[in-house]
């Protein structure tokens, strides 16, 4: 039985205000996924337990990097010269900078994946594992040539056909007689 009436809570023993409070979000929590905080709720009934707070999370599409579950994908482009010859090429990942190698003819679209740079996996018991990233590349082509460079690509373009003519040679092949 209540003695005194209160009119703030509406004889109900508690009070609706505000409070903000900090909450770590762990790396690697999936769009939709919903957090609990533990005793951060309502106020029991009679004088009971805290309820618990529930965060449902949001997670904001990147530029650069799409995410399937701890996976990363995103592009690289890389001269037309480097995919020929190959290289090492700096790229992003999530936690800063790695280097990726472009193997020798590397062609537009290949898929190169850097073992272990992707998200981290939300479970406790994996030890710090990570998906991969994966880069697709591309391939840039220049729309215009200087002089030089022009007359080197021509004179790669004859030794590739002249290369290709001695390989079918003696061989009775079909395509040796067209």
């Amino acid at each position: 039985m209540v003695e005194e009436y209160c009119g703030t809570c509406s004889g109900q023993g508690r009070l609706e205000k505000t409070k903000q409070i900090k909450v770590d979000i762990p790396a690697g929590v999936n769009d939709g996924q919903k957090l609990r905080v533990k005793g951060e709720g309502d106020a029991g009934a009679k004088g009971g337990e805290n309820g618990d707070l529930y965060i449902f999370i949001g997670v904001e599409k990147d530029p650069v990097f799409r995410r399937d579950g701890t996976d990363i994908y995103s592009d690289i482009k890389v001269s037309y010269i480097d995919a020929i010859l190959g290289t090492k090429v700096k790229v992003g990942v999530i936690d800063g900078d790695a280097e990726i190698a472009i193997k020798e003819g590397t062609q537009a679209g290949a898929v190169l994946r850097l073992k272990g740079r992707g998200g981290p996996k939300l479970m406790s018991g994996e030890g710090g594992a990570r998906g991969d990233h994966y880069f697709t590349v591309g391939v840039e082509i220049p729309t215009t040539l200087s002089e030089e460079e022009r007359e080197l690509v021509e004179g790669l373009r004859k030794e590739r056909k002249e290369k290709a003519k001695g390989d079918g040679e003696g061989k009775g092949g079909f395509f040796n007689f067209i």
